[in-house]
C-alpha cells in the first residue's frame, strides 16, 4: 500500500502570526508531499513497499546503497512528527511530568530552552533540533539533513525543523527568531507528554 501525505493536524492559518499559512502551504503541500511521492517511487514493487516508515528507516539508516530511500522515508516521518510538535496557542513552559523531567535533566526550563536553541541555531546547514529520551534522562541533540533519533535508537519527544524552507518565508535568515518563536508560541507540550510516556 502506498504511503500517503498525512493532513496537517490544524488548518493552515492556525499557527499565524507565528508561522504563516503560506509557509505551511509550501512546507506541507510541496516539500512534505514530494518526500512521500519520492518514497513511493523508490520502494515500488519491492518488499519495502509493505513495510512501515519506522521499519524502512531502521533498515536503511546505515546502508549507503539505500541512502535515497532513507532520506525520503526519514523526511516523511520527521515532518509528520514536526507538525504534531506544534499547536495554536502553544509554547511557553510545560507542566506536569514534562516539566519535572526537564527540570531533572537540565536543572530548569530556562536551561533547557537555552540548550535547545543552541542546538537548533548551531546546526550547520539543513537539519533538526531534538529533545530525546532514554535511560532515565532527557537530552538535546541535533541532526543533519534527514537523520533522526529513530535511526539512532533514541525516542524523539520534540523537534524543531531548521531547514530553511521551514521558516524562510516568515523569518528570512533569522533562524534564532524562528526557534525562539517556536518555543514561546508553538510547542505542543501535550504531544511531548504523550511521547514521554513511551520512553523506557
Amino acid at each position: 500500500m502506498a504511503f500517503e501525505l498525512p493532513p496537517l493536524p490544524y488548518p493552515k492559518n492556525a499557527l499565524e502570526p507565528h508561522t504563516s499559512a503560506k509557509t505551511l502551504e509550501f512546507h506541507h503541500d510541496k516539500h512534505h508531499a514530494a518526500y512521500v511521492t519520492n518514497l513511493n517511487n523508490l520502494v515500488k514493487d519491492s518488499p519495502m513497499a509493505s513495510q512501515s516508515l519506522e521499519e524502512i528507516i531502521k533498515a536503511t539508516a546505515k546502508d549507503d546503497s539505500k541512502v535515497g530511500i532513507f532520506n525520503n522515508a526519514a523526511q516523511v516521518w520527521n515532518h509528520t512528527f514536526f507538525w504534531n510538535c506544534m499547536k495554536p496557542n502553544g509554547g511557553g513552559q510545560p507542566s506536569g511530568d514534562v516539566a519535572a523531567a526537564i527540570t531533572k535533566s537540565f536543572g530548569s526550563y530556562d536551561k533547557f530552552k537555552e540548550e535547545f536553541k543552541a542546538a537548533c541555531v548551531g546546526q550547520f546547514g539543513s537539519g533538526w533540533g531534538w529533545l530525546v529520551g532514554g535511560g532515565g534522562a532527557l537530552k538535546i541533540t541535533k541532526t543533519p539533513n534527514a537523520v533522526n533519533p529513530l535511526s539512532q535508537g533514541q525516542t524523539a519527544l520534540l523537534t524543531c525543523d531548521v531547514w530553511e524552507h521551514a521558516y524562510y518565508l516568515d523569518y528570512q535568515n533569522r533562524r534564532p527568531d524562528f526557534v525562539e518563536t517556536f518555543l514561546t508560541h508553538l510547542v505542543n507540550w501535550d504531544f511531548v507528554a504523550a511521547n514521554l510516556g513511551k520512553v523506557r
